[in-house]
Parts: structure tokens; C-alpha cells; sequence
């Protein structure tokens, strides 16, 4: 039996924003299996939605705060509920 998808909803603050973020964070989630979106959010932040294997979620994560991300990350606020699904491929926004 498979184990059932989740959700992952974070917060990455810190320079963020026209640096290639969303596009870095897609390539990985995608490598990751993951379906998603990765928007700017008006106070500077980014955040993430990706859904898919909680391994995969908790990876995203621990990438999102790693030290090879464009930018300069200064942390990252993760959530995991239940997937929701309506997510198709994994985008920028």
C-alpha cells in the first residue's frame, strides 16, 4: 500500500525574489516528482505549494534552506496537510 500524498505549504524569506528562485525550486521539485507552483508573494517572500510523497515534500525542504539555493535564504516556514490535488506540472507564478 502506498503511502497517501501531502501537502507542503512554505514560506522562504530572505533575498528571494529576481534571483531564479522559482525557477531553481521548480527544476527541484520536478526532479522530486512533485506537481506544485512556486509564487512571489508582495512582502518579499516566496512560497512554495508542492504536492506529491512525504519524503519528497520533506527534501523540497531541507533544499529550500539549503546553502546552494539562488539568493540568500534566511529561513523557511513549511506546513504538510493532506493533498488536495488540482495541482497539473509544477509552476512559476
Amino acid at each position: 500500500m502506498s503511502e497517501p500524498a501531502v501537502r507542503l505549504t512554505a514560506w522562504v524569506s530572505g533575498r528571494v525574489q529576481g534571483v531564479g528562485f522559482r525557477w531553481w525550486t521548480r527544476c527541484r521539485a520536478l526532479e522530486l516528482g512533485l506537481v506544485g507552483q512556486a509564487a512571489n508573494l508582495p512582502d518579499g517572500r516566496v512560497q512554495v505549494s508542492a504536492e506529491g510523497s512525504r519524503a519528497g515534500c520533506e527534501r523540497l525542504v531541507e533544499l529550500l534552506g539549503g546553502d546552494q539555493t539562488p539568493g540568500e535564504v534566511d529561513s523557511v516556514q513549511a506546513r504538510f496537510t493532506p493533498a488536495e490535488g488540482g495541482f497539473t506540472g509544477f509552476v512559476e507564478r
